[in-house]
Parts: C-alpha cells; structure tokens; sequence
C-alpha cells in the first residue's frame, strides 16, 4: 500500500481548503462583477436596453458599382465578388450616416450606451448590420457566422470590440454551421426562437442550442417561407408579453403556440412599409420604428400600450437591414 508523503498530506490540505467552486454560476451577478468587471448579456428582448453595438456606415459600401445593373432581379450585384444592393437606386452614403446619426442620438436619449465597432473589414459593405454577427445571451455573446461570403469576414471585428469591450464570448459558431443574429429572438427568459432559412441551418442552430439548454433556455425552431432570410422582418417583441408581427409569413402553429404562451400579437397591416416589424424595443412598451406606419398600426400598438419613437430609416434600409438589424443589445436589464 503507498504510503503518502508529507509534501502530498500538505498539497491534499491545501485543495480540501481552496477547493474548486463551481456555484455561484457563470452568469450571476456575483460572478460576472468579479470576473468581467460588470453584467454582460440579454436574457430577454425588451428589458431596458443598456449597451448596444453599432456601426456607422461607411467607405465600405462604396464597393457598390451602379454600373453593374441585374435588371433581371431589380438591383445592382456582382456575383463574382458577392455584393448586391436592391433597387433602381444605388447608395446615398451620406443619407444613410444622417439616418444612422439619428438612430444613435435617440438611443442615447433614452440612456443606451452606443458602442461602435472597432473597424470593418475591407468591402463588408453590410457590417452597419451588427445585429447579425453577435447574438448576446445571459452573461456573454456568441460570435455567429454569415451564410454568404460577402459577409464573412464581419464577425473579426465584432469579437475585437467585444474583447476591447471585456465581454465574454460564450460560443463562436464554427464547422458547418451557419448563423446569423437577426433570426434569433427571446420569447421570454426560459424561451427563445430561431427562424430556420438559408441564413441559418440545422448545425448553426445545434451549436447555438447548446449555450441556451446550458442557461436553462428552450429554443423554438421556426422554418421561414420561401426566400425569407431573418425572423425579425416578421416577429419582434415589443413588451414582456407583446409581440409585432407579419401572420402571414409565420406557421399557423406558431402563431397558435405564441396564444398558448398568452402572448398578445399586434398584426402590421397591408399598408405598412416592410421595415415596421424591424423594430426595437429600449424598454418594456417603448419601441424605435422606421416612419411611414399607417394609422392602423399606430392606434394598435397604443391600444396595447406600446409607444412608438419614428425614425426616418429608409435610406438604410435600402440596403437591406433596418432599425433592428442596426442594433446589436450587449446587456439588457431583466424583466419579470
């Protein structure tokens, strides 16, 4: 039988005394003031919003060419280098940073701390998008990874700003997996939504499910229609139990599973532009929306007691992304 030395008797006191601890978790209060220097993450979708990440647009969308015309599908697009832009108009760079200038002066207004990101990579003509490269969740984010080529590349710069930031990763999407931010969603704590698409598949959405089961979280996997890229552009929560949505691109089932959960839907109407479910909520009730929403809509959405904040957004939006895309939630506060 070993007999143990004295050196190994003293070495087993020292671990039986400055034992491993693995409670309190990761996420607590507690344990990310110690470590990371304050409360990361979102562990819902309309809690007070307290740090965003943005991106101004800028010289990369200059990689459009209105030379390059695909008359066929109404826009311009080089399928070699993998950039497009829709409609007859190329981009007015100059609008869209007045539109972006304004969406940051009024989430500041409502005492959002507007983090911008630390550089783009060279043509990543989308990166004003930075709802898409990170998806924050309880204590951290995850870093995702584009569907297209022309926007690989934008999540190195989001993990630099994060680091630069001190916000924990939790996850970067890798393998096969694709994924992108704006088709994730938060029902509520416990509950969280994914729209299955072109932009997002089966791994990336395996990969993303094993941070969220870790937190206690069920992930809802929602097949879009057709061509459809991101679930914001049909569901958003606008209040703890209140979301805006487009009935006609959800499942039926989905739509039934949202009643069983006592969710309340506010349906946009025929008139609206196709930005208004591409809305972000700064608080419980309080939302920025792109301007142009009918009458309808509005009284709506005050019934149920959520204000509205317009913004004229459409010169960025021409680029495919609106208010919701823009906008990447780093710490909300938590909501009962």
């Amino acid at each position: 039988m070993a007999i143990m030395t004295e050196g190994e008797y003293r070495y087993n006191q020292l671990i039986k005394i400055f034992k491993s601890e693995p409670e309190p978790g990761f996420e607590s209060a507690e344990q990310q003031e110690l470590v990371w220097g304050q409360r990361w993450g979102c562990d819902n979708d309309v809690g007070r919003l307290r740090v965003v990440l943005v991106h101004r647009p800028g010289a990369e969308v200059n990689i459009v060419d209105t030379k390059k015309r695909l008359e066929g599908i109404g826009a311009f697009g080089d399928p070699a280098q993998g950039w497009y832009w829709r409609g007859s108009e190329g981009p007015d760079l100059a609008a869209m940073q007045a539109q972006h200038d304004k969406l940051v002066a009024l989430l500041k207004a409502e005492g959002v701390r507007v983090e911008s990101l630390d550089g783009v990579a060279p043509g990543k003509m989308k990166s004003c998008y930075t709802r898409d490269s990170c998806v924050a969740v309880d204590g951290g984010a995850i870093i995702t990874r584009m569907g297209p080529p022309i926007r690989r590349g934008e999540e190195m710069p989001v993990l630099k700003t994060l680091a630069r930031l001190g916000m924990p990763v939790l996850r970067t999407v890798h393998g096969t997996g694709i994924f992108e931010g704006g088709s994730f969603a938060r029902i509520n704590k416990k509950t969280a939504v994914v729209g299955v698409s072109s932009r997002v598949n089966e791994e990336g959405t395996r990969q993303v499910e094993e941070v969220l089961r870790a937190q206690g979280v069920e992930l809802i996997r929602v097949h879009l229609t057709g061509y459809r890229l991101h679930i914001d552009g049909t569901f958003v929560m606008v209040d703890v139990d209140t979301a805006l949505i487009n009935p006609t691109q959800l499942p039926f089932w989905f739509l039934d599973k949202l009643k069983e959960m006592k969710i309340r839907t506010i349906e946009v109407c025929h008139e609206d532009p196709v930005s208004t479910v591409n809305c972000l909520a700064v608080r419980p009730g309080r939302i920025i929306m792109s301007s142009g929403v009918s009458r309808r809509t509005l009284d709506a959405l005050d019934e149920a007691g959520v204000t509205v904040l317009p913004l004229d957004y459409e010169k960025v939006y021409s680029g495919g992304g609106g208010i919701h895309c823009s906008t990447a939630p780093l710490l909300r506060d938590a909501v009962e």
